[in-house]
């Protein structure tokens, strides 16, 4: 019967324990996200269909701001709104208050 209450108190202070430290590593380890990635993932065109190489939007939009994509993937995207994505992107600061390079992204 002992055995059963000190390993159910022992158990209890561990999760509260654990509880307190995660609450805590959270607002120290907090990352603020990127705005841009939203307003950007607006501007397109919202087809999801994949033409781009990734899997939607959310994966170009992720892939451009990565590096590891072009604004000109998005084939179904008119022209005149690939021009408004680059005037955009050049005024755009991200968190740390950098924009994106454009000559990598198009």
């Amino acid at each position: 019967m002992e055995a059963i209450i000190f390993s159910t108190i022992l158990m209890l202070g561990l999760g509260l324990l654990f509880g307190l430290i995660l609450g805590i590593s959270d607002k120290f380890l907090y990352v603020k996200p990127d705005e841009r990635m939203a307003t950007f993932r607006s501007m397109l065109p919202g087809i999801n269909c994949g033409a781009c190489g990734q899997p939607g939007c959310d994966g170009l939009t992720a892939a451009v701001f990565e590096y590891k994509g072009k604004i000109t993937d998005c084939r179904p995207m008119k022209p005149d709104q690939r021009e408004k994505i680059k005037e955009w992107i050049k005024t755009a600061e991200g968190p740390d208050g950098t924009t994106l390079d454009l000559s990598k992204i198009t």
